[in-house]
């Protein structure tokens, strides 16, 4: 994989302001996010992160327009997203869901050339700027060589990014990606973050990415967003959020933070009493 044809084909859609008001959102009865507000910070990278069932993925789904909210709105450019067209949104907004089906058979090429639908009339034949991006996206995901391929017969890594490029194609200034590492390998993990940061630094694209890895969010991502039970309980730079004090409230796990020796940001070292009394005795 490269990122050396990340350079725009067309001028991109300028910067989108993203805002969450006082966001309520459940399955049923009980809210899984509830009184959430949020103003996502333009152009830079954000990570999401929190313990399984916390809302990290309800926020991220909702502000996609994929969730009606119970109470609250999601505003783009100050007007509602769930009440704008669905084409618009689709120029302005990109989702990687966590996981996602195709139909059967349908190339990878298929799948990338469905990101450019919302640039094109429904007769509209193909552009120059369409073929280009798709090819800019294969690329750029390490993807050309099984652009032939059907997705359903690709590994679990493969098929992320295919769909990671399928999101490329579309062009918008907003990227919302939930897990966009699943599946993948450490190399490719690594491989598709430096991937979403390029895209950020070389084109201005706001990325919101939910993610596991402490780590791995704290190294490329400029600010976080901690949530825990459905609320948000810490926002700001990675060395604001990740402390022993956050990490403890957050994920329930005792812990200091080491300087990263590359980044210099923070890494979290659990504090487990048994191991330094285990190595002790040895």
């Amino acid at each position: 994989m490269t990122t050396d044809q990340l350079t725009p084909t067309r001028r991109p859609a300028p910067p989108a302001d993203v805002r969450v008001e006082s966001l309520r959102v459940g399955y049923g009865a009980a809210p899984i996010v509830d009184g959430i507000d949020l103003a996502v910070p333009t152009g830079v990278v954000s990570a999401i992160v929190g313990p399984n069932g916390c809302g990290k993925s309800t926020l991220l789904k909702t502000m996609a327009r994929v969730l009606s909210p119970d109470a609250g709105r999601v505003l783009l450019d100050g007007e509602s997203v769930h009440r704008m067209s669905t084409r618009r949104v689709a120029r302005l907004l990109g989702l990687l869901p966590q996981s996602s089906a195709v139909p059967e058979q349908l190339t990878v090429r298929d799948l990338v050339e469905r990101g450019r639908f919302p640039h094109r009339g429904m007769f509209t034949a193909w552009t120059a700027d369409d073929r280009t991006a798709v090819s800019d996206a294969l690329e750029a995901t390490g993807m050309t060589e099984l652009a032939d391929r059907p997705v359903d017969e690709l590994s679990g890594g493969q098929r992320q990014r295919a769909w990671i490029a399928m999101v490329l194609a579309q062009q918008t200034p907003i990227l919302l990606l939930d897990e966009p590492t699943t599946y993948l390998d450490l190399a490719h993990r690594l491989e598709i973050l430096r991937l979403l940061r390029t895209l950020n630094r070389e084109r201005g694209v706001t990325v919101v990415m939910v993610l596991h890895d402490l780590v791995e969010a704290c190294r490329y991502s400029d600010h976080l967003i901690a949530i825990r039970d459905g609320a948000i309980y810490a926002s700001g730079s990675p060395a604001e959020v990740i402390t022993p004090e956050t990490v403890s409230a957050v994920f329930g796990v005792d812990c200091v933070t080491i300087p990263d020796p590359v980044s210099g940001m923070p890494i979290v070292v659990p504090t487990e009493p048994e191991l330094a009394e285990s190595d002790t005795s040895s």
